[in-house]
Order: C-alpha cells, then structure tokens, then sequence
C-alpha cells in the first residue's frame, strides 16, 4: 500500500511538471496539413479498435503492453508523459483503469479523454452471478462489470464514440473516419454471426463457464451461456478467494460436472491449476485483457474473439 501510494505521488508530481511546460508536449489546439491526431489508447484492445477507425491519420501510442493486466497495471513516470502529450486519450471506463484517474486530474485532461464504453448498459454482479454463494460472500470488486469488449455489438459502441471524437478533433478527415468506421462495424457484425454459427454446437446444458474472474458476463448474456462461477467473484484480479469460496466453488465444480476452468492468459494461474487438480477438471488459457503480440493467435481484436469462442466451443461441446 506505501509503494502503491509513494508512485502515485511520484506520477501526480511529473502530471504537474509537465502539464506546466509549453511547447509541443501539449496537445496542439489545431491540426496543421499533414499532422496525425496524436492518440493514447489505455489497452491493446482499445488500441486495435481505435487504429481500425483511425487509420493512417493517427499517430498511435498504446499505454498497457501486450500481455499486461489492466486490473493491476501501474504507470510509471514516462506513461504520464504520454498522457500530457496526446491529443485524444481513448480508455475503456467502468472503472476498468483505476489507475488513469490521478494522472487524468493532474494533467487537467478530463476533456481529452473519451470512454470508449460510454452507452454501453453495464452488467452488475448480481446480474451476471449464478452462484448465491458468491453473491453473498462481499467481493464485488467494482458495482459494473467492465469487460464489455466480449461482446462484439458493445464494440460497436465503441467504433462509435472513437469516430465520434476523431472527427471532431480531426474535422477534415472525418470522411475517412466514417467510412473505416462503416468497414469495421460490418466486419463486427460478420464476427457476430459466426459467434452464433459456432456456439450452436454447444449443447444449452453445457453451456457452462468457471473463469479466473468474471471475464464473460456479456458473452454469456449475449449468446445464452451462464458465467456459474469464478476463482475471484468479482469483476478483478486483484483480490484472492478465501478457503470457504474456494470450497464452495468446487462444489459447485462438481454438482455442475464442469471439466474445464478458462483463464486468462494475463492471470497467474496457480490457484486455478490447483483447482482444477482438486476436482479433475483442465486449465484452458483464453485471452482476456490483452491482446497476444503480432505473431500470436489474437494479435487483432477480431482474432481474440475467433481464438476464445473456438477455445470455449471445443472444450464445452
């Protein structure tokens, strides 16, 4: 907690030094011919989105690196100064990146941050928790569910409020922000109809996910799955179960006949591992809060959703 509290301090400190400095690390009130929008996305997912919509008139910076938990992440002296820098900071909302709040009202750029998620109706976790035990057992870890990029229509959103805020701060290329924007909102659309091609082979009763944490609420809302559980039951990673969730959980495990727990791959595993020894289930890796790097499997927001819904589908069917 006083390393936690020493670095906020130290990021407030460098907001202030460089939110005073004139010059080009202030964001430039108007474009000039040529010059990109200079954009900061919070996550590789964010990012994906925004550089689909923004195409080649941003210039694109992403704070969180590949692999990298959102729930945990902590910013270090230089991502204030991308912060100070960009033009437009694009971030996800609910909560998702507590860290950004700080740094936001150092750098006084409230009115250069965009929440992507903005009209998006958040699940809570009493919507989404099939287990009462959970429900009751104090770790809500956050009033909304922040993970809406499962679901591809809220990315639609998304595609939304980020061509929304490129055309206002970019005006002259807001042709080329609504027609990439037109392309990617049917290239999400074509995506939900495979979704729904592919879950179908999975029969209603098995249609059954235990997560690490509850990662899946609105896949599972969207595409008739229930979330029955999770290792942390709550919404982030930051906390750990206690003995008796633990136990009621593997319960639950067995009750269920679940042979497989799907965590995410920026998630340290150990306690789902033993889990899943406990009552004879299989770890499946799924990618959660990152997207992988460029040779990877989900080096693209549309190939993170195809990696998961094949990765579900095949270990549930």
């Amino acid at each position: 907690m006083v390393k936690r509290t020493l670095v906020g301090l130290v990021l407030m400190a460098t907001m202030l030094l460089l939110t005073s400095c004139a010059g080009s690390a202030q964001p430039s009130p108007t474009l000039q011919d040529g010059q990109k929008v200079r954009v900061l996305a919070t996550t590789t997912l964010v990012g994906d989105v925004v550089k689909q919509v923004g195409g080649e008139w941003v210039d694109l910076h992403v704070l969180l690196p590949v692999g990298a938990d959102p729930h945990s992440f902590e910013p270090t002296p230089q991502d204030a100064a991308k912060l100070a820098q960009a033009d437009l900071i694009f971030a996800n909302g609910l909560d998702l990146e507590a860290f950004l709040e700080p740094l936001i009202e150092s750098a006084g750029a409230a009115e250069r941050v965009v929440y992507v998620s903005e009209g998006i109706e958040p699940l809570s976790l009493a919507a989404e928790v099939h287990d009462h035990a959970e429900e009751s057992a104090g770790h809500s870890h956050g009033e909304f569910d922040p993970h809406v990029w499962m679901d591809p229509n809220n990315v639609m959103v998304w595609v939304d409020n980020i061509e929304k805020a490129l055309s206002a701060r970019d005006p002259a290329h807001a042709a080329d922000y609504a027609e990439n924007a037109r392309a990617y909102r049917q290239a999400l659309k074509d995506l939900d109809a495979w979704i729904r091609e592919q879950v179908a082979q999975v029969p209603v009763e098995k249609r059954k996910i235990v997560t690490d944490h509850l990662v899946f609420g609105y896949f599972a809302q969207r595409y008739g799955f229930e979330q029955v559980g999770a290792v942390v039951p709550g919404f982030s990673t930051l906390s750990a179960p206690s003995a008796q969730e633990l136990a009621g959980l593997e319960a639950q495990i067995r009750a269920l006949g679940v042979k497989t727990i799907f965590v995410g791959s920026t998630v340290n595993p150990a306690i789902a591992q033993r889990l899943a020894e406990d009552v004879g289930a299989k770890i499946v890796t799924v990618y959660t809060g990152s997207l992988s790097p460029a040779d990877g499997p989900a080096a693209t927001y549309l190939d993170f959703m195809r990696y998961n819904v094949l990765a579900l589908v095949n270990n549930l069917k």
